[in-house]
This record gives structure tokens, C-alpha cells and sequence, in this order.
């Protein structure tokens, strides 16, 4: 699978350094909005979201850098909103059917749900910080697609 470096506009918007922000960076690159419109609106929901007994410290405070349980209603309600839809590829027990593979993902601009990553897709093409696809290999557990 090929492969893109692309920020999705993290460095544009002032920000340096790595983090965690790996949702905001794919959604930004998907859905083609500015990255700190994305992020404010994670943020706030990760702020505004209930925090359970098992939910890390990140619940409660206002941060989409150390990631975002992508769970919750408010995340797929937002998700809703950009026009995007989810498809599970894998089911409890299944094992991986769909793997981050230009043959075996849609065309177009999709988000990917990876192990504890998500990454944008465009065309066949991974678009992130890194190449996270471990040379087509790596399972996709769902993506998020337009409607």
C-alpha cells in the first residue's frame, strides 16, 4: 500500500512536537477541514463526555492529544454530522478478514480503525504521519466512510 505523509495540517496550525492526536489528524485529512476545527470539536466532546470508573484521566478535560474514545455517542453523532458512516470489518471472534490493503478497502476518503490508531485512506493511499500499514498486513477493524 502507499503511502503519504501528511499531518493534516497539525504543523499549519502552530503545533510542534508528537502526540496522540491521531482521530483529529484523520478525521482533518478525510473529511477536508482545517485540523484545529477538528480538534476544538473533540476536545470539547472529550471534555463534555461522562467519565466512567474505567476511562483513562483524558475524559473530563479539554484535550484531543491523548486520544478519544471513539465509542461514545457524541463521537459517532459528529461523525454523522461530517457525512460519514461506520463499517465493521471484524467481529468478535471472527478474526481479521480486511487488512489496511489497497485491494481489500474501498476507493475513495475513508478513516481507518486500526489497533489503537486510526488513519485517513485516500484512494488506496495511506495518508499519516508514518506508514502504519506493516507492509499490508495490519487489520482494519472498521473504517468510516462517506454516505
Amino acid at each position: 500500500m502507499n503511502f503519504n505523509y501528511n499531518d493534516g495540517g497539525r504543523a499549519a496550525s502552530g503545533r510542534t512536537g508528537s502526540t496522540g492526536d491521531c482521530v483529529a489528524r484523520s478525521i482533518a485529512i478525510a473529511a477536508e477541514l482545517p485540523y484545529d476545527e477538528v480538534y476544538k470539536r473533540l476536545a470539547e466532546g472529550n471534555q463534555n463526555q461522562r467519565r466512567s470508573k474505567r476511562e483513562n484521566k483524558v475524559s473530563g478535560r479539554r484535550t484531543a492529544s491523548h486520544g478519544i474514545n471513539v465509542k461514545r455517542k457524541w463521537f459517532v453523532d459528529y461523525m454523522a454530522e461530517l457525512g460519514f458512516r461506520w463499517v465493521p470489518t471484524m467481529q468478535i471472534g471472527s478474526g481479521c478478514k480486511v487488512h489496511l490493503d489497497a485491494k481489500e478497502l474501498p476507493a475513495g476518503r475513508i478513516v481507518v480503525a486500526l489497533s489503537k490508531h486510526y488513519a485517513a485512506v485516500i484512494d488506496g493511499v495511506v495518508n499519516d504521519t508514518y506508514d502504519c500499514s506493516r507492509g499490508g498486513t495490519r487489520c482494519v477493524y472498521g473504517y468510516w466512510t462517506k454516505a
